[in-house]
């Protein structure tokens, strides 16, 4: 097993414009975060350079070509490009979105190679990355084709973790998406997160209806009765516990969510609503599903405050925390897997 310094924390810098530089430098300029990772920024060291003198920051970077010049102790940025860069803080801006792609395909890459071990994303911005080459709309989309696995949008705390059956999708195609199959691979990427990810050992989860009041028995809408309540019975004759479907307006007011591991919205606002009014500016944004080990900050790229130095990087911090753990517990997992009576405490 690595040693926990020696974790190596792939960072995609997201929108230039925004304040992902920002909290990065925030985070990074604490040397004591060095003792838990070594930090590995896909940027430049001109554009990092330019960020770190705007912000009057007194933190060094490590410029590197190659990710096998990556140094341990060392703030490394890897040189995805050589050109200066117009920063215009808060401006939406195509230019300034390609180069969040290019950072975020170059640690992608890394990721996929095992030159780093996980990849903490800086927040982007959906419409400046689209291209014809990229028409993700958004990290989860994009990581999901790279990498092996089924990808799932988790937004977790310590104590709250939220899972969505469908995420960038309209509402009015929400409905349609839901099947019984999606239902079946969310709950199990769930599921089997909370065990490897989370080391949770039987996982409690809670599963939110998709219509008002869960469709109050086809009054309000067909499909909680004719899709989510049969595949939730099928799922729990496999012993898993996994309860609902619950009406969403009340579920998280009446405290509810804390009898829970884990809870799975129907669609994005029904989740992440609820999640930021509870844990926001704590919450982290995890991939789950995935062959490697990705998270992200629970917020966007804020261009209202970019460039002035208020923003709060505790979130991103968190982000890295959390992405460290959940390498470590995948690692612990795999031992005991694969040794069950060597991971056994001797008896005295």
């Amino acid at each position: 097993m690595k040693k926990e310094s020696r974790i190596k924390v792939g960072i995609s810098i997201g929108d230039l414009n925004g304040i992902g530089s920002e909290i990065i430098i925030k985070t990074f300029e604490d040397n004591r975060m060095l003792e838990f990772c070594t930090p590995v920024i896909f940027a430049s060291i001109k554009t990092m350079s330019f960020f770190k003198k705007h912000f009057k920051s007194a933190i060094n970077f490590h410029s590197i070509n190659h990710t096998d010049q990556i140094v341990d102790g060392k703030i490394n940025v890897l040189n995805v490009w050589k050109e200066n860069v117009k920063i215009n803080f808060g401006e939406e801006n195509t230019t300034i979105g390609a180069y969040s792609v290019k950072s975020l395909e170059k640690a992608t890459t890394a990721l996929k190679n095992e030159a780093i071990d996980v990849l903490v994303t800086a927040p982007i911005h959906k419409h400046n990355i689209q291209s014809e080459n990229f028409k993700f709309p958004g990290h989860t989309n994009y990581l999901a084709e790279k990498l092996g696995g089924k990808s799932l949008m988790f937004m977790v705390t310590e104590n709250l973790k939220v899972g969505l059956l469908t995420d960038h999708v309209p509402v009015k195609d929400v409905p349609a998406h839901i099947t019984s199959d999606l239902i079946e691979d969310k709950v199990k990427t769930v599921y089997e997160s909370l065990v490897k990810d989370f080391r949770v050992n039987k996982p409690k989860i809670a599963v939110l209806g998709i219509n008002p009041h869960a469709g109050d028995n086809g009054v309000i809408g067909n499909e909680d009765d004719n899709v989510l309540k049969p595949t939730l019975e099928k799922i729990r004759a496999n012993n898993k516990l996994v309860y609902g479907p619950y009406s969403a307006d009340s579920f998280f007011g009446s405290g509810n969510y804390k009898n829970f591991d884990a809870i799975i919205a129907a669609y994005h606002d029904q989740g992440l609503i609820p999640f930021k009014t509870i844990a926001f500016g704590n919450g982290v944004n995890y991939t789950a599903g995935l062959n490697r080990v990705r998270t992200s900050p629970d917020h966007g790229t804020a261009f209202e405050i970019a460039g002035k130095g208020n923003a709060d990087n505790g979130s991103f911090k968190e982000a890295v925390f959390t992405a460290i753990q959940i390498f470590k517990n995948r690692i612990e997992f795999q031992n005991i897997s694969k040794n069950p009576l060597k991971a056994r405490p001797k008896k005295i």
